[in-house]
C-alpha cells in the first residue's frame, strides 16, 4: 500500500474519531453538567458527520470499523488528556499502542 494512501486513511480515521467523540461529548455535557440542551443540535450534526466519514473508505465496512477502533482509542486518550485535563497513565499508553498495532495488522495484512 502506498504511504500517501495510508496517511490519508489514518487522517480520515482521526477526523472520524473526533466527530464521534464530539457527538457523544456534547450530550454528556448536557446530561452530566447541566449545560444547554441546544448542545444536542451540534452533537447530532457531529454524529451525522461521523457516519458520513465512515462511508468514505473504499474497503468493506467491517474491516474499516475494526481498524478505525484502534485509532478511536488513541484519539479518545488524547481527548482525555487535552480536553478533560486527565494525564494518561502508562497503562493507557500501552493500551493505545496495542490498539494501534492491531489497527496496523488489519490495514496492512495481505488480502485474499
Amino acid at each position: 500500500m502506498p504511504t500517501v494512501y495510508l496517511l490519508k486513511t489514518f487522517a480520515l480515521f482521526v477526523l472520524t474519531a473526533l466527530a464521534e467523540i464530539v457527538g457523544c461529548y456534547l450530550p454528556w455535557l448536557w446530561l452530566r453538567q447541566g449545560r444547554s440542551a441546544w448542545l444536542l443540535l451540534p452533537a447530532a450534526a457531529s454524529l451525522a458527520l461521523f457516519a458520513w466519514l465512515l462511508t468514505l473508505h473504499p474497503t468493506g465496512s467491517g474491516r474499516v470499523y475494526a481498524a478505525y477502533g484502534g485509532v478511536y482509542v488513541g484519539v479518545a486518550i488524547l481527548w482525555l488528556w487535552r480536553v478533560d485535563g486527565v494525564t494518561p497513565t502508562a497503562y493507557d499508553l500501552v493500551g493505545v499502542a496495542l490498539c494501534l498495532a492491531g489497527m496496523a495488522v488489519i490495514m496492512l495484512g495481505p488480502r485474499a
